[in-house]
């Protein structure tokens, strides 16, 4: 056990070295508040190098000035490919399975995992259901919808994507597509 001299001694180093570490150590390059500053674009050209395409994002304000973009917030982008179309069905086993106001999850992806390309939400669906997903589904608009593109579909039974909830249904098409490709048959033929 330290001697309350030492344990004095030691606790007066540590608050000295904390304030010390504190003064010296903290950059953080916080300015006064001024009622009178104006809103700016920051400077972005320390993170993305000369040249970057900086054009494809709205002004962050625009929105909110009423300037119109396309949907989702975003610049409108124009896009030629076609949409792939297809028929989601269960599988026989399951038929009995889908509950009522369950919610589909179309899903398109440009590989095979990573974030979606395009995702179609349908509510309600009854099967067999003819489907349609394309660059007006993109999670991103600057992002080209283009292949190979993997489709998989999931019956969600409360409506959230983001939870898996036992007994909800999921499925894949085989293979994989590209934009314009029609016939695309998509079976639901697993339970979570």
């Amino acid at each position: 056990m330290r001697s309350p001299r030492r344990l004095a001694s030691a606790l007066a180093l540590g608050t000295l070295a904390f304030a010390t570490g504190a003064a010296v150590g903290c950059d953080r390059g916080v300015e006064p508040f001024d009622p009178a500053e104006q809103p700016r674009q920051p400077d972005l050209s320390r993170i993305f190098p000369e040249g970057a395409e900086r054009s494809a994002r709205p002004a962050p304000m625009a929105a909110a000035q009423g300037v119109a973009t396309g949907s989702r917030g975003a610049p409108p982008v124009a896009s030629s490919a076609k949409p792939i179309q297809g028929i989601v069905t269960v599988a026989e086993a399951l038929s009995g399975r889908v509950p009522a106001g369950a919610v589909l999850f179309l899903i398109a992806r440009s590989g095979a995992s990573g974030p979606p390309l395009a995702v179609k939400r349908i509510d309600s669906p009854r099967f067999p259901l003819d489907f349609t997903i394309g660059p007006d589904d993109r999670m991103i608009t600057a992002m080209p919808f283009a292949g190979p593109i993997r489709l998989t579909a999931r019956v969600d039974s409360d409506g959230n994507v983001t939870t898996r909830t036992p007994g909800d249904l999921q499925g894949a098409a085989e293979g994989d597509f590209h934009p314009g490709d029609t016939g695309v048959a998509l079976v639901l033929d697993e339970s979570l």
